[in-house]
């Protein structure tokens, strides 16, 4: 359970460790409380959600027919210096027999993404949750982001992005040409 409280408390102890005041400085009051508000109610809600019962609350039965949906937004926060990154998901699954909306896999990205995970894990709690919850015979995910750790600190690189490709199911040779058309890849992974 998150303490709130606390967590301003400690944003607050932070900021005069790097010899700023939060109780002196104007632009400061305040930023305890609305960085743990940030990051409890928003940043890291993910944890909240129970990803096999977002996913079989949604379920219907349905063809066959692969679904993919594409650009879909991406924040989350690295877990390395807790700097944000932003991007873009395609996620693909082929099913059998059950289908979730395009909400719901807005939803599933979205639950996955707000936790502190690098981005490989978010594209693999994507796949293995279409598979295991929905048993979708094959998922994928592909993340195309933007680091913030790339951007503001290190490397600087702005406009460098990372992408990273989740496969779950059946993956033998067929389905990787199958997949790697649906996520737009050309042939390539």
């Amino acid at each position: 359970m998150a303490d709130r409280d606390a967590a301003a408390r400690a944003i607050d102890a932070f900021l005069r460790a790097i010899g700023r005041d939060p109780d002196v400085e104007p632009n400061l009051r305040g930023t305890g409380a609305r960085v743990a508000d940030a990051y409890i109610g928003e940043l890291c809600d993910g944890y909240d959600v129970d990803l096999g019962a977002l996913l079989a609350s949604n379920a219907v039965d349905g063809a066959t027919a692969i679904v993919v949906a594409r650009d879909v937004s991406v924040t989350t926060t690295c877990p390395h210096h807790l700097l944000p990154a932003f991007g873009r998901a395609t996620v693909a699954f082929a099913p059998k027999g059950k289908l979730v909306g395009v909400g719901a896999l807005v939803k599933l990205v979205d639950a996955c993404a707000h936790r502190l995970v690098l981005q490989e894990e978010i594209g693999e709690l994507v796949a293995t949750s279409l598979v295991t919850h929905v048993g979708a015979r094959w998922a994928a995910c592909r993340l195309l982001m933007e680091h913030g750790c790339m951007i503001a600190r290190g490397e600087r690189r702005h406009g460098a992005r990372v992408e990273s490709v989740a496969i779950a199911g059946d993956a033998d040779a067929a389905t990787r040409a199958e997949i790697e058309r649906a996520l737009g890849l050309g042939g390539a992974t």
